[in-house]
């Protein structure tokens, strides 16, 4: 596997490249690879623990973390993603990992609920999550709520 290097920033302290980068990334991601047009810039930012993960001084893995009640009366991540070249090579697991980490630091014990992509069910069952009621559609994309305890 890579030699990822790991960054956990709260807003105020994300250097302005790196922001910028993040957003590059996101919207490469889910805007258009995905061909899903949302609104990803939705205020919700500034309330996050952004975690990324560079190889090479390039930002290639991203999660945004939150507290209760920002999307969710539970702890929540989600924008989560690994740059397409990176796939296939263990990064999403060490960025699961990681955000759990994340959790556990600052909110021990407690709830995490995704809003997963629908054919990720497998993937994030590795981590220790259940699947919580049917799949919706989310910006047109299959999606299911899925919890898990930090």
């Amino acid at each position: 596997m890579e030699n990822v290097s790991w960054k956990h920033r709260k807003w105020d302290d994300l250097e302005k490249n790196d922001l910028h980068e993040i957003l590059m990334l996101r919207s490469k991601v889910f805007v258009v690879e995905q061909n899903c047009v949302y609104q990803d810039i939705d205020n919700k930012d500034p309330e996050a623990i952004h975690l990324y993960g560079k190889l090479n001084n390039k930002i290639i893995s991203y999660s945004r973390i939150f507290n209760e009640g920002v999307f969710y009366k539970e702890i929540s991540f989600g924008r989560a993603l690994v740059s397409k070249s990176k796939r296939g090579k263990g990064i999403g697991d060490l960025l699961v990992k990681k955000s759990l980490e994340i959790i556990k630091e600052n909110w021990p014990n407690k709830k995490v609920k995704i809003s997963a992509q629908a054919h990720l069910k497998s993937f994030y069952k590795k981590h220790g999550f259940v699947e919580k009621g049917e799949e919706y559609l989310e910006d047109g994309i299959p999606h299911i709520s899925m919890e898990c305890f930090a």
